[in-house]
């Protein structure tokens, strides 16, 4: 005999029980492809092959640009060992920067020099040599001020040391230039680099205005310009440029 309980378990089936019975007696539903969706799958794998792609020929172009830099740093370095002077060269211009006169200077210029004299040498690029005032002088590269307060030095744009055409040194009227106040025409003029000699005849000098670039023009003839401020013994910032031109014959 049945009781109450059991008939309602017996006559009224589970939640559970129908669920599978409907999932069992349900066909599954047609399963539908969107054609565009397959579209875009192939065009995103283009994008993405793409991509590699791109990516790859961007690190070759950047390893090819790495290799072009390496090789010119190479180019330069040895450029700059080629262009380092000799063991002679440096020794004759360090005997010339200990043997300085500065008998001459003001206490200022003899400070500013001492300050940068130690090991200047190797940056020189060659001396100048006036036998008639005594003078010897090692040449640096560069006319700033700062720059001259090592010695004189090589006006840039202007023709190199041991090249032809007009090559133009300046100097502080109260360092190693003050000695061009007592300079005269037929003077000689030595000017040693690092591979050459040169003798220079001096043919003029005259006083110009600040600005007058012109003296520092190319010259056809193998010519020297040395530039100071003047007047020598002025107090203060000297208001005109003294200029010594000289020609050359190699020796």
């Amino acid at each position: 005999m049945m009781d109450s309980t059991t008939v309602a378990s017996s006559a009224h089936p589970s939640h559970t029980d129908l669920t599978k019975r409907v999932d069992s007696s349900t066909p599954p539903p047609h399963e539908f492809t969107d054609p565009a969706a397959g579209e875009r799958s192939r065009w995103m794998l283009v994008a993405e092959s793409g991509c590699w792609l791109a990516g790859l020929a961007s690190l070759g172009i950047f390893l090819t640009v790495q290799m072009q830099q390496r090789a010119s740093a190479q180019d330069a370095l040895q450029a700059f060992y080629a262009q380092q002077p000799t063991a002679g060269f440096v020794e004759t211009v360090e005997s010339v920067i200990d043997a300085a006169d500065k008998s001459d200077w003001s206490p200022s210029r003899i400070e500013d020099y001492e300050t940068h004299a130690s090991g200047a040498a190797i940056a020189a690029l060659g001396v100048l040599r006036i036998p008639s005032l005594s003078l010897e002088a090692p040449v640096f590269e560069g006319a700033l001020d700062h720059e001259l307060d090592r010695g004189p030095g090589w006006i840039r744009g202007t023709a190199p040391i041991g090249s032809r055409g007009n090559l133009a040194i300046a100097g502080h009227r109260d360092g190693f230039f003050r000695a061009l106040k007592d300079i005269g025409e037929g003077d000689v003029i030595e000017v040693l680099g690092r591979d050459s000699r040169t003798r220079y005849t001096v043919t003029d000098t005259w006083v110009v205005a600040p600005d007058a670039v012109q003296v520092l023009a190319p010259t056809d003839e193998n010519s020297l310009t040395l530039v100071t401020c003047y007047p020598f013994y002025f107090v203060g910032h000297a208001p005109e440029r003294f200029i010594v031109r000289a020609v050359a014959d190699t020796i």
